[in-house]
């Protein structure tokens, strides 16, 4: 199985090295193409309006001056263009992405796009409590288990799967469980300063606090309560009630 390994914390991202733990153990032949620069938050944006260049570092792995979309599009059209890769895995990003966080996410758009492209895609990111060690290995070993029961199952391929690890150490995690996605209770969290010369700029970010619905089997739900989750998403984002509705008004 040829895999293929990106992510959006950036070529150098100790996420990225427990990921290429991950394929390791599932295949030999691994692939990185990730980007020169950490992209998070970059959504599934896609490098327009300026060239793209792809650094060769060592064998089978690359860099990219461009988003995690620009990497999975440029890794399976031009550096696996002889052999395209059964599996992209991206990865392990920084920092859960869970509820309205896969909207932003690069680490979820690099596997979106790999779906786009007809490859099965799996986003994995590790949930840690800010102030403390990120429990990498959590990552490794229960990332091996995740992924190989995963790809044993198989899913349809308009669909990624969202993987999230709990923020506790390999021993205290009490599992697998699939979950929906959840939804957060989101509020602003920018600040406003001054510069030295007198001008106003931002710091902008988002925090949110518990599952606003507080609903069980939510992937807030499952990791808050030390499972790993497991999050089917579609790529089709017609909301279907909504569209019954509207065809009858406009028929």
């Amino acid at each position: 199985m040829r895999i293929l390994l990106t992510n959006d914390d950036g070529i150098r991202a100790p996420g990225l090295k427990a990921l290429e733990h991950v394929a390791r153990e599932l295949s030999k032949d691994v692939w990185v193409v990730a980007p020169e620069t950490e992209q998070s938050a970059a959504s599934h944006s896609l490098t327009l309006h300026r060239p793209l260049r792809l650094r060769r570092i060592a064998a089978r792995r690359w860099a990219v001056n461009g988003t995690p979309t620009d990497c999975v599009y440029l890794a399976i059209h031009k550096v696996l263009q002889g052999k395209r890769p059964d599996l992209v895995l991206s990865g392990v990003n920084r920092g859960s992405n869970i509820g309205e966080d896969v909207t932003y996410s690069g680490t979820i758009a690099a596997a979106m796009e790999a779906t786009l492209l007809r490859v099965p895609s799996i986003a994995l990111s590790q949930h840690y409590d800010y102030g403390e060690p990120i429990p990498w290995q959590t990552s490794k070993v229960w990332g091996v288990k995740a992924v190989r029961a995963l790809m044993k199952q198989g899913w349809p391929r308009n669909v990624l799967i969202n993987v999230n690890f709990p923020g506790r150490p390999v021993s205290k995690v009490k599992g697998i469980l699939a979950g929906k996605q959840g939804e957060h209770e989101v509020f602003d969290a920018f600040e406003e300063r001054i510069d030295p010369r007198g001008r106003t700029y931002y710091w902008v970010g988002q925090d949110h606090v518990e599952d606003v619905q507080g609903a069980r089997g939510t992937d807030l739900h499952v990791v808050n309560k030390g499972y790993v989750s497991v999050t089917p998403l579609h790529l089709n984002l017609t909301h279907q009630p909504t569209l019954t509705q509207l065809r009858k008004v406009f028929s």
